[in-house]
């Protein structure tokens, strides 16, 4: 009797088991059809913009990919937008860690009054302020300027704390109290010992530095408004569907863009996502 209620939990568990896995790959083939869609209208030789009643082309061709890189700006965009984004990585990733460290390790006053103030402030979308940004950043001569947007990118990078915070706060603290009975400071024991155990949330916090910038459209829009040369992608992008002739005419160069934008995130997600998840589930050291 027992054996029969151990298989029937048993196969009850496969059962499941395959259930749940054929729902999750119903739901991943959902997800990336509008993918495949771009992929596809990117090949698509004939010019009828958006108002085609069909999918795949009916001409096969490169066109669109060579006129995306001989005929417009989008190398320009593109080497703006990369710069931003290293540029912002960088510095967000330090700052975020920094602050994530002295919030995790140090113990001052009105500490936790400031990580709330943080948090709240967090929980407001960035447009909310994107007018008094612009007046200030006119005001010191950077709009239509790289350099502004990276400011207003990496303004708020504190208060992206909470995640990176949780992970320290797993480390032991008697890694740190051994280090200082040794003679070790602060900056040491943060360098050398706490960060090549955080390889997995400095992972995270780069992905996530990265992929802001890299896709962000109001912000830029704003800053960079009539200054062509200074456009990251998702503006200039943007500004071939503002009209509705270049509409119509670069609606597949568009499609071939955005497969172009979307190879590097695409490839450096896939390359550290292991990294990635484990940041987001905080594991670390336990002791």
């Amino acid at each position: 009797m027992e054996n029969k209620r151990y298989r029937s939990k048993k196969l009850w568990e496969k059962t499941s088991l395959a259930l749940i896995y054929a729902v999750l790959i119903i739901i991943s083939l959902i997800w990336l059809i509008p993918f495949f869609m771009l992929i596809i209208l990117s090949f698509r030789g004939e010019h009828v913009g958006m108002s085609a009643d069909y999918l795949f082309p009916k001409q096969w061709s490169f066109d669109n990919y060579i006129k995306l890189f001989t005929e417009t700006k989008f190398l320009t965009w593109y080497g703006n937008t990369m710069l931003v984004s290293v540029v912002v990585t960088v510095f967000q990733t330090v700052i975020v860690l920094m602050t994530s460290y002295a919030l995790s390790r140090l113990r001052f006053k009105m500490r936790k009054p400031l990580m709330n103030l943080m948090l709240i402030l967090g929980m407001f979308p960035g447009f909310l302020s994107m007018t008094a940004v612009y007046f200030v950043l006119k005001e010191i001569n950077l709009t239509q300027n790289l350099l502004g947007l990276m400011l207003v990118y990496t303004a708020s990078s504190a208060m992206q704390y909470y995640i990176c915070k949780g992970f320290f706060d797993t480390i032991p603290k008697s890694l740190d109290e051994a280090a200082r009975i040794d003679g070790a400071s602060r900056h040491t024991i943060f360098v050398k010992i706490i960060l090549p155990l955080a390889k997995p949330i400095i992972i995270y916090t780069i992905l996530t530095a990265f992929i802001a910038p890299w896709g962000e459209y109001m912000f830029s829009s704003f800053i960079m408004l009539g200054d062509p040369d200074k456009f990251t992608v998702a503006v200039g992008m943007k500004s071939w569907l503002d009209n509705s002739t270049m509409a119509s005419e670069y609606f597949t160069v568009f499609c071939a863009a955005a497969v172009v934008v979307s190879i590097p995130i695409t490839a450096l997600f896939i390359w550290l996502q292991r990294y990635y998840v484990e940041g987001i589930t905080g594991g670390s050291v336990k002791g």
